[in-house]
């Protein structure tokens, strides 16, 4: 058998991982690659007591990896972006293929990194950058490869999903579920990369850039976090027979790509809506296949070296081949599909879930959807909760058809001008994935 040799860079929680389960499964996987895969050199700041390096020459310098011109293939789990990008950049001027983890390092910067990769014939792999250890990448990128994709829609940030199972099985609030979440280590002492869906929107870029074919831009995609979530409206949308789930959405239109983060209400009975806890998921739907959903962990060290080992297989195998199919370098992208259009939030069509407080007197339910009338919104449904002992005002919970977001805009800004209306209007997204 061929040796090739690894260089590993980080041994925190997934690179941990990764160097345990190569070890402990190296046989399996000496045999899927026909090749033996070896660790042959650590970079790390700091050894990790849950990994054997007695056999293993350990640098504290990350760059000895990038450099050492015994290693075949760089695998970079440091995380970040600056120092990560630079260290991709020189293995891949030395000659090596690249694995990564790091769904920031390609949304980021993925065109460049891809663009060297495809001029020096080396191969960048980065299945474990989105949704830990569900093949969602190679599912796209092989298994779909004969379909046209319509639209995906995933759970792909495990912190988030946490949080709203919580809030929608428990009633509990927020920032009560947030604070388990960092007891438990699923969320950073700072959440503001998970619960404001920074992390889900570089996970979308991704899967979108490899669906649609189009670049890898963070730029035109709207994103909305769930900080803002309250217990009732959970509460209500189960009433309505919906869960409420943080989905990233990428949809090709006739009039452009949507791209977009944000709470959303699925119908109970939608696949989607029994994924709790800390899992992922992600659906897709083609011409030629259907819907298919995509489940399992999406973080966690095995979990995610398990893609990362996949992609290492995957090298391995093809070391002698020809790279090019592997890179998805802008010069293949058609010059059709970089020109298409980013559609604005404003032109997306989605069904609405709209809370307000208003007096509950006569006339001003009317008054509302005549107002939602002029604007073009169908009511598909609407509670009209009791009010409390000695209060003069009661929740309105309206769930509307299909429209665009730009109408129901129109109809938030006259309807918070009511007398009757107090304080702000509070909406949510509605998306009927199982039925498109």
């Amino acid at each position: 058998m061929r040796v090739v040799n690894i260089g590993l860079c980080g041994l925190g929680t997934v690179g941990s991982g990764v160097f345990n389960v190569l070890a402990r499964n190296s046989s399996d996987i000496n045999a899927r690659s026909n090749c033996q895969i070896k660790v042959a050199q650590v970079g790390c700041r700091r050894d990790n007591s849950s990994c054997d390096l007695t056999a293993v020459d350990v640098t504290r310098d990350i760059f000895d990896v990038a450099n050492n011109p015994d290693i075949d293939v760089v695998v970079e789990l440091i995380g970040g972006t600056t120092v990560a990008f630079d260290l991709v950049m020189t293995a891949l001027k030395n000659g090596k293929h690249v694995i990564t983890a790091n769904k920031a390092l390609i949304a980021d910067h993925g065109s460049a990194i891809f663009s060297e990769a495809e001029s020096r014939g080396l191969i960048v792999a980065y299945e474990a950058a989105v949704a830990g250890g569900i093949p969602i990448v190679k599912a796209l990128r092989e298994g779909l490869s004969g379909n046209r994709i319509n639209w995906l829609a995933g759970i792909i940030n495990g912190t988030t999903n946490f949080i709203l199972s919580e809030m929608d099985s428990k009633g509990r609030e927020f920032s009560d579920v947030l604070s388990e979440a960092q007891e438990k280590g699923y969320a950073e002492a700072d959440p503001t990369f998970d619960v404001e869906g920074i992390d889900a929107a570089h996970k979308l870029v991704i899967l979108a850039s490899i669906a649609f074919g189009i670049p890898l831009s963070l730029d035109g995609i709207f994103t909305a976090g769930i900080t803002q979530l309250e217990p009732q409206d959970v509460a209500y949308a189960r009433e309505l027979g919906y869960s409420i789930k943080h989905l990233g959405m990428a949809r090709q239109t006739e009039a452009g790509v949507e791209l977009r983060v944000h709470p959303t209400l699925v119908p109970e009975r939608s696949l989607i809506a029994g994924v709790n806890g800390v899992s992922n998921a992600v659906m897709v739907n083609a011409d030629a296949v259907g819907t298919t959903l995509f489940y399992g962990p999406g973080a966690g060290a095995e979990p995610t070296a398990s893609s990362v080992i996949a992609d290492v297989v995957d090298v391995a195998r093809l070391m002698n081949s020809n790279a090019d199919s592997w890179v998805p370098a802008l010069g293949r992208i058609s010059s059709e599909l970089k020109e298409q259009t980013l559609l604005n939030i404003q032109d997306v069509e989605t069904g609405f879930y709209i809370r307000f407080s208003a007096l509950d007197q006569p006339g001003v339910l009317s008054n509302v959807t005549k107002i939602m009338g002029d604007a073009g919104i169908s009511i598909e449904a609407i509670i009209q909760r009791e009010q409390p002992a000695g209060e003069s005002y009661v929740n309105v919970i309206i769930l509307t058809n299909v429209t665009k977001e730009k109408c129901l805009d129109e109809a938030v800004e006259r309807i918070e001008l009511l007398d009757t209306v107090r304080g702000q209007v509070n909406f949510i997204r509605v998306e009927y994935l199982d039925q498109h």
